[in-house]
């Protein structure tokens, strides 16, 4: 039986909104902290993140400061409550100390990855991006620095070979849902295991992160398209115009070798980035084995398979990207 704890939380994203749900749940969430409203749309309106649209409809008191540091009206407020204990998780900004001091039991802190390895906000889309054939979940408790804290829990769990950022996101977050109620309800007993100083760091991605370098192993490009989901996303130029690669798939006759290309020279070695079979996609020679895009959307248009588009640009084997 879970022990009910006084919380507050601070969460900003979709991915966060399910950790919410289940604290709402379990326990008392009396105070719910997210990043400001910001400018979305095509009219550019002010709008709420996810976390406090929920937070809004369930009648929870949300704050949306601007800033922490130096902030003496949101401290009182944070200080008058009473805290058991506080949770994070992909709130965006850094905790100061005199915050960090409030709640009895400090803050508790979900943590998508390997800890120390990939501290920061991207921990699961560079996962991907490097190749890791395994990951972890980490519970921590907050310290001032980034996600630097002791773990308290971690579970570890293999990747799979196709999975997307958002399909691994998502899986630690359920799980890390899971610790981080089994660690609420045993506050008083924790133990905390000092991580070392020494980790890797997990930018923000940027656009031209999801930009497909041919140049790659066909197994590192699949493995950053799978970690660039939903943005950057990946994508290449061809004609002047931007190409987006929605889908796309390793092509197991081709992984070992470059491509070779028939044409009137009969069979050559195909550089990077070239076309070198259209059947059931666009199969691509890369420095080492081929891909095969499956689908794409044009800089402009909607989403459409990549034969449709390939029709429409009158793209031909030995064309190059």
């Amino acid at each position: 039986m879970l022990t009910r704890r006084k919380l507050a939380f601070f969460g900003s994203p979709g991915w966060s909104v399910p950790v919410l749900q289940a604290l709402h749940q379990h326990h008392e969430v009396v105070l719910v902290v997210t990043q400001p409203d910001k400018p979305a749309g095509r009219g550019l309106q002010l709008t709420a993140c996810p976390v406090a649209q929920w937070a809004e409809a369930q009648g929870l008191p949300v704050e949306k400061p601007k800033k922490l540091k130096s902030n003496g009206e949101f401290v009182e407020l944070f200080k008058s409550l009473n805290l058991v204990a506080a949770v994070t998780a992909a709130y965006g900004k850094i905790l100061p100390g005199i915050l960090l001091e409030v709640p009895r039991f400090g803050f508790l802190n979900l943590h998508p990855s390997d800890l120390p390895k990939y501290r920061g906000p991207a921990p699961v889309q560079w996962t991907l991006i490097n190749g890791d054939p395994n990951t972890a979940v980490s519970i921590m408790q907050t310290d001032v620095g980034m996600d630097t804290g002791p773990v308290v829990f971690k579970w570890h769990t293999p990747v799979d070979p196709h999975e997307t950022a958002i399909e691994l996101s998502n899986r630690l977050r359920d799980k890390g849902i899971e610790l981080l109620l089994e660690a609420l309800n045993d506050l008083e007993h924790l133990q905390l295991t000092p991580q070392p100083e020494a980790g890797s760091q997990a930018p923000l991605l940027e656009k031209d992160d999801g930009k497909i370098v041919w140049e790659r192993s066909a197994q590192e490009i699949y493995n950053r398209h799978r970690g660039v989901q939903p943005w950057p996303g990946s994508w290449f130029e061809f004609q002047g115009r931007r190409v987006k690669v929605l889908r796309m798939q390793l092509d197991a006759k081709r992984q070992t070798q470059n491509a070779e290309l028939v044409g009137t020279q009969g069979f050559a070695s195909a550089p990077p980035g070239t076309v070198v079979g259209i059947a059931d996609g666009l199969e691509v020679s890369t420095a080492r084995g081929n891909l095969v895009l499956k689908e794409v959307q044009p800089e402009g248009k909607k989403p459409m398979s990549v034969l449709e588009w390939a029709r429409g640009t009158r793209i031909n084997p030995g064309d190059r990207f």
